[in-house]
């Protein structure tokens, strides 16, 4: 077995250079078996009709990817939170529920974006509740492209001027919230990207994996290759 595990890259317009690392990687050898994106793979998602060239870009390597007999496995980000069906059907992929137990290196591990482990950002958990209710997405897709674009970007404008005036700790994870999804989940392991603070951490549950995020200078995975798990920083550009 050979499978990737990645999140956070934050795909946009201005982010070529990572979007060129990461179709590279995808076509990398010796070829995988599996790639499993654990959120936030664009910056923003509008919904699975985006028409947008950097969608269908993507669409199209990941599909090319499991067109060559790989397993692709995603979950939503607190960027991408839009992602659907419908995205899970054009890349001949599978949506993931929030969390879910995965044989990894012969361990259960428990996956997640990691974004719900942070709770003592309230106002952050208050905002996803609302995001991912059914109801507030019907809405949001009822709207034109242009529409859910525009919103997408004063969005994302709010979410920078809130992180800025909050302190450091409160967007990490919750260290109560971490054990108790683990017990919960019946794991020794968890992966999950979301804080942008890799790092392998022993916890009284576990280990903690965390992914880091892509930026114009490195990219970060996690390799599953047999029994064993490499968490790898790498040079873009």
């Amino acid at each position: 077995m050979h499978r990737l595990f990645v999140s956070d890259l934050h795909l946009s317009d201005d982010t070529s250079d990572i979007e060129a690392a990461f179709v590279g990687l995808l076509k990398q050898e010796p070829p995988l078996d599996s790639l499993i994106m654990l959120g936030d793979v664009f910056e923003a998602w509008v919904g699975d009709d985006d028409d947008s060239p950097l969608a269908d870009r993507i669409r199209l390597a990941l599909l090319a990817l499991t067109d060559s007999g790989a397993e692709i496995l995603f979950n939503r980000g607190n960027r991408d939170f839009m992602l659907g069906e419908q995205f899970a059907s054009d890349i001949g992929g599978t949506l993931l529920p929030d969390q879910t137990v995965l044989d990894v290196a012969g361990q259960p591990t428990l996956v997640l974006h990691g974004d719900t482990l942070c709770t003592d950002d309230v106002d952050y958990q208050q905002f996803r509740q609302l995001a991912h209710s059914p109801e507030w997405q019907a809405e949001m897709m009822a709207k034109s492209l242009d529409e859910r674009r525009e919103l997408a970007r004063q969005l994302r404008s709010m979410s920078v001027d809130a992180a800025s005036n909050k302190p450091e700790d409160i967007m990490d994870v919750n260290q109560n919230a971490v054990s108790a999804a683990m017990r919960d989940a019946g794991v020794a392991v968890m992966v999950h990207g979301h804080t942008h603070r890799p790092g392998r951490h022993q916890c009284a549950t576990g280990e903690r994996i965390v992914l880091g995020d892509w930026t114009a200078q490195s990219g970060w995975l996690l390799r599953e290759q047999g029994s064993e798990l490499t968490l790898e920083r790498f040079a873009i550009g």
